[in-house]
């Protein structure tokens, strides 16, 4: 089923925004991420197939200036072929341009580049050599992954990163048939596997792959496993209970945080009549004026009972 966010809120936080973006994911993101930073690699950023942003989100927070951030999908648009057209209307029935770009404000003040329309889109729109980290989460169908990972590939930098999502899901063969004939016969390394995404770099793997392992060796929250397989090392990683990154909330939760809380007004209570003193005398006189016997009975029946 199809998630929609026609008729929620706003998103206050990263998980308030549909999507498939598992913590441990979150973690390899921002790991690899700051790592390039911190080793001063500049270059563009890169996703193909955004569905509502949750994953965009993050990776936005990594744009630093003089960078590029390029995101590319079909969002409403037509899909190049029929199996694609019958793909989107399948799984994305519900995604707009529209809904991207609201949820994407909600945590940044400017959007990425926006490319509406099929990946083949990107070579012509994205320099060759000039990204760090690329994205790829778009056409499930494997002749489009295997040109998008080919378009990965003129687009990285040396050393940048790729992520090929859903590279062993059950419902997505055309992904891991791309990916795997890409490490064998394309010259892709792997650098880990998590859950459901593949990163890797036609660069060196090895300095990167260190490093991992001694972070993740230091955590009891995540799993690791490591082979080898057709001359590559494998390192599989798995969580168990990591908490996700820092991220900072969406500015609709700062601005609710900073709203003066509503009070409710009192109901009012209605007033109840004051007897007057003119109303109280004359009662008094009417009982005066009516027989003992009556007079009598009245004050009885007024009396407070034991």
């Amino acid at each position: 089923m199809a998630i929609t966010q026609e008729a929620t809120r706003p998103p206050h936080r990263l998980d308030d925004v549909p999507g498939w973006f598992p913590v441990l994911d979150q973690l390899l993101f921002d790991w690899l991420l700051n790592r390039q930073e911190a080793a001063g690699v500049r270059g563009d950023l890169l996703e193909i197939g955004v569905y509502m942003g949750k994953s965009a989100i993050f990776i936005g927070r990594h744009r630093r200036p003089g960078e590029k951030y390029t995101v590319c999908d079909l969002f409403e648009g037509d899909a190049p072929d029929d199996a694609n057209r019958a793909e989107s209307t399948k799984s994305y029935s519900a995604l707009t341009r529209r809904v991207f770009e609201e949820n994407y404000r909600a945590f940044h003040d400017e959007l990425p580049r926006v490319l509406q329309g099929p990946s083949s889109l990107v070579p012509s729109e994205v320099a060759s050599r000039s990204c760090r980290f690329v994205h790829i989460d778009g056409s499930h169908l494997y002749e489009h992954v295997r040109d998008d990972i080919g378009a990965a590939h003129d687009l990285l930098l040396p050393d940048g990163v790729v992520v090929l999502d859903d590279f062993r899901s059950e419902h997505t063969p055309g992904v891991s048939i791309a990916a795997w004939e890409a490490v064998l016969n394309r010259g892709l390394r792997p650098l880990c596997l998590s859950t459901q995404k593949l990163y890797a770099t036609w660069g060196d793997p090895e300095p990167v792959q260190e490093e991992l392992l001694a972070m993740v060796r230091e955590r009891s929250d995540c799993h690791l496993s490591v082979q080898e397989a057709a001359g590559h090392r494998i390192v599989r990683l798995k969580s168990r209970g990591m908490p996700a990154p820092a991220f900072p909330p969406s500015r609709y939760a700062e601005a609710a945080a900073v709203a003066p809380p509503r009070t409710e007004e009192p109901a009012p209570v209605p007033a109840v009549p004051a007897r007057s003193r003119y109303g109280r005398r004359v009662r008094r006189v009417a009982l005066d004026l009516l027989p003992p016997v009556v007079t009598r009975a009245i004050r009885n029946a007024r009396a407070p009972r034991g």
